[in-house]
């Protein structure tokens, strides 16, 4: 670990859009999902929902190091702000624009209506997580969730700054309990939407774990990995025992209940522990995997949606073969596109000082500092 840049968390980042790409093979390919009517030796690609959590935990994690290392300050919201833009907006735009052309021309998202301009001006605001209207992504949820969850950080921020990281975790978690609970009876409903409130804690996990590998070496050789296993014990032997149908029914508690083993995870993994496995995260395929698993994320439900309806099931139904063509036509070409999106719409705005520069006149150039952690999504 450097200040810039942590061993292993792009490898970790890629293997998790990896896995969400295997999981929309699988879902659409043996349809009914959560109902699962495939073979059981594959029904362990059912937990797409819990990489996206990781995906939340490791974004705050990233975010907050930074700040974390500067008594919580995050300098200019005006900055911050721009940084997030840049690093989000131009991949996640082009990524609607394609989103939008195969859902018109092509095939419309499963469970969901042809999308309008509702939709248009909805995810162009990167407002889907507010207001309900037919998704060209279904993927998209999650990405309104963290812009909204990026407004949040400042404030988190602040309540760790005055209080301390423990206070603000437990200021954002338990009226998420006490709603689940009290309002709801402890049943939420699981809804396509407003989904961040309770995504909340999730993010600001990854805020504490900052903290901690801010502290340095003070914590740094406490058991990490073990005590992330016996974390991960009561909600994993849960979770396979119920099995996804009733994950889907239960996110609201089941996003909470892993929140803790993901974090301890990802604190093991930022000591450097266990070291075998940092190495195999920071392997070049799994660093490079890692480098493009925004655009990853970002465009494959398309592909796979197009070709498991136009051109897989058609001829091979939905058996374990389709899946299998499915997997390897539609994650080939995903992995392709997202290389050659994230060439074009990643790579030229991961930096703000690269942006900025780059449209500056030269002459008005000047020395300008390091931005810190140039995170990714």
């Amino acid at each position: 670990m450097n200040r810039k840049r942590v061993a292993g968390l792009d490898g970790l980042r890629g293997l998790c859009a990896l896995y969400v790409v295997l999981f929309h093979c699988w879902a659409y390919t043996f349809r009914g999902f959560p109902r699962y009517r495939g073979p059981d030796w594959l029904s362990w690609l059912g937990f797409g929902r819990l990489s996206v959590v990781l995906f939340l935990v490791l974004s705050g994690f990233s975010l907050a190091l930074a700040a974390a290392r500067n008594d919580w300050r995050l300098g200019s919201l005006a900055s911050y702000a721009r940084r997030r833009a840049w690093r989000i907006l131009p991949a996640y735009w082009a990524a609607l624009a394609f989103s939008l052309v195969i859902a018109w021309t092509v095939v419309r998202q499963p469970h969901s209506a042809e999308p309008t301009a509702a939709s248009v001006v909805v995810y162009t605001l990167l407002l889907q997580d507010l207001f309900t209207v037919p998704t060209p992504n279904g993927a998209f949820w999650s990405i309104g969730v963290e812009a909204l969850l990026y407004g949040v950080l400042p404030l988190l921020l602040v309540l760790c700054r005055r209080y301390g990281p423990a206070v603000m975790l437990a200021v954002v978690t338990l009226p998420v309990i006490v709603i689940g609970v009290v309002v709801f009876d402890g049943s939420p409903p699981q809804g396509d939407n407003w989904l961040a409130p309770h995504l909340v804690p999730a993010f600001a996990a990854g805020v504490v774990a900052a903290a901690v590998v801010a502290a340095g070496d003070r914590l740094r050789h406490l058991p990490w990995m073990g005590l992330s296993v016996l974390a991960a014990i009561p909600a994993g032997v849960l979770v396979l025992h119920q099995g996804a149908r009733w994950m889907v029914t239960h996110y609201y508690w089941v996003d909470q209940a892993v929140v803790p083993a993901m974090t301890l995870f990802l604190l093991a993994v930022a000591n450097g522990r266990p070291a075998a496995l940092v190495r195999l995260l920071e392997s070049s395929p799994l660093r490079g995997l890692g480098s493009i698993s925004y655009s990853l994320y970002l465009i494959h439900l398309p592909i796979v949606v197009a070709i498991d309806q136009k051109l897989v099931a058609p001829r091979l139904g939905h058996s374990t073969v389709a899946f299998a063509v499915t997997t390897v036509l539609a994650g080939g070409l995903s992995l392709i596109g997202a290389w050659w999106f994230a060439k074009v719409f990643e790579l030229p705005f991961r930096s703000w000082t690269d942006v900025r520069n780059a449209i500056r006149p030269p002459s008005r150039l000047v020395s300008v500092a390091p931005l810190g952690l140039s995170e990714k999504a």
